[in-house]
């Protein structure tokens, strides 16, 4: 993988080289972003303008110490200034939302998922709203957007996965017809200990997705589906924060099933002996591990880029929020970020650049995210998005994911449970 990522750097530069070639630039110069562009037109010659002069107010939860880093000197190469909090500051994408709608200094926003866009897009949020904005490249991100508001960046999803060595399956593949089959597999599986999180979160929504019940009282879910999440969370195994995320019980060998989030998977496997004496092994062509088989497919979250409104902005201020998400949108600088981050890039052109001989398997899973749900005019992200909240609720009410495994919850009495409380926060 590593002798990949030199090669893709290499890629990268020689595109980024012609690119400027092409614009009459050279070594010394950047080339300078089109201003204002709305539409996909995007012909007309533009006079170059200097942006630098307007810091350019970002919240994010895609915001890592390093992410922060690299575009805060990138963009400022590029001719902007930019401001965004990294980590330290604002952890996660409640966090990042809600400090936009607190601060509403924002100009702009990325990173979220279809959840909270489609929230925010929405209008649930009082003092944050999303301008009209077409970038030039709205058509190389296929069915990651909301027309005219938000576009995406980077695809994420949640994947299973299993040893096939003889701490895991010993050669048997595993076939699930939907995720929450890893209770009845007979295997020993990681699963979280808390409610929260984003990745916890995705996975809760591809474990819920088969008991989708629009009619359910139990937020929109019917008992059933709780009541196979409960037997996940009674019966997986957690490490505490000695765990975290599922890569670490997996590639030690403590669990034969496990469940992971696909940005950064190949870079732990790169990295994987130094945290275990049985290692995983093997990315692009796997050794001793594999992807479970889903019918169902898995929960896919992209993260969008979106123009906030903004009370005082001048058109001229405006005008420079737009020209850096046309630039940070754009397919070159999109594969510059997933070969920094190792992440997969919505643009198709840029994940063309990354991935020249084939896109991975694990971007090739089908995504049940985005599919319509019977009775309903939402898509199953739209859905999450909608009962969320309740799902939330239910989980932290009934005590689901205690983080100590000999101080199980009891079980509750699903027969006579009071759905209508259970869904309110306490």
């Amino acid at each position: 993988m590593k002798k990949m990522k030199r090669m893709l750097a290499l890629l990268l530069a020689l595109v980024m080289a012609l690119s400027m070639v092409a614009c009459g630039g050279s070594e010394d110069t950047k080339e300078t972003p089109k201003a204002g562009v709305e539409d996909n037109k995007g012909d007309d010659k533009v006079e170059e303008k200097d942006y630098s002069k307007y810091t350019i107010r970002i919240y994010s939860n895609s915001n890592s110490t390093e992410r922060s880093t690299w575009l805060i000197n990138e963009a400022k190469d590029a001719g902007f200034t930019i401001s965004i909090d990294d980590n330290t500051v604002i952890s996660g994408d409640v966090a990042a939302i809600q400090a936009a709608n607190e601060n509403k200094d924002g100009d702009l926003i990325f990173g979220l998922n279809e959840t909270r866009w489609s929230q925010l897009v929405g209008g649930t949020y009082e003092n944050l709203k999303v301008i009209d904005w077409t970038p030039s490249w709205a058509a190389e991100v296929g069915e990651y957007v909301y027309p005219g508001k938000a576009y995406g960046l980077v695809i994420q999803n949640v994947l299973m996965l299993y040893r096939t060595d003889e701490l895991g399956t010993n050669g048997k593949t595993l076939h699930f017809e939907h995720w929450a089959d890893v209770v009845n597999s007979g295997y020993t599986w990681y699963r979280q200990n808390k409610v929260g999180g984003t990745t916890n979160s995705n996975i809760n929504s591809a474990m819920l997705y088969p008991f989708v019940d629009p009619a359910s009282p139990a937020g929109g879910i019917s008992v059933d589906g709780w009541k196979t999440l409960w037997t996940y969370c009674a019966n997986g195994k957690t490490g505490g924060d000695d765990y975290k995320y599922g890569f670490v019980p997996l590639n030690k060998g403590d669990v034969q099933v496990s469940s992971f989030y696909s940005s950064s998977l190949y870079g732990q496997i790169d990295a994987a002996a130094e945290g275990s004496a049985k290692p995983l092994i093997g990315t692009m062509e796997p050794e001793n591990w594999a992807l479970v088989e889903i019918d169902d497919g898995t929960y896919y979250i992209a993260e969008y880029i979106g123009i906030i409104e903004k009370a005082g902005r001048t058109d001229e201020e405006t005008e420079a929020v737009k020209a850096f998400a046309e630039w940070f949108g754009s397919a070159e600088v999109q594969a510059a970020w997933g070969e920094e981050f190792d992440s997969f890039p919505c643009n198709q052109v840029a994940a063309s650049t990354l991935y020249p001989d084939g896109i991975p398997a694990i971007y090739q899973i089908k995504n049940f995210a985005l599919n319509k749900i019977e009775g309903t005019d939402m898509n199953y992200a739209e859905y999450v998005a909608a009962h969320s909240t309740e799902w939330t609720n239910i989980m932290t009410n009934l005590g689901f994911y205690w983080a100590d495994e000999s101080a199980a919850v009891a079980e509750p009495d699903w027969a006579n449970l009071d759905w209508a409380t259970l869904t309110q926060k306490k």
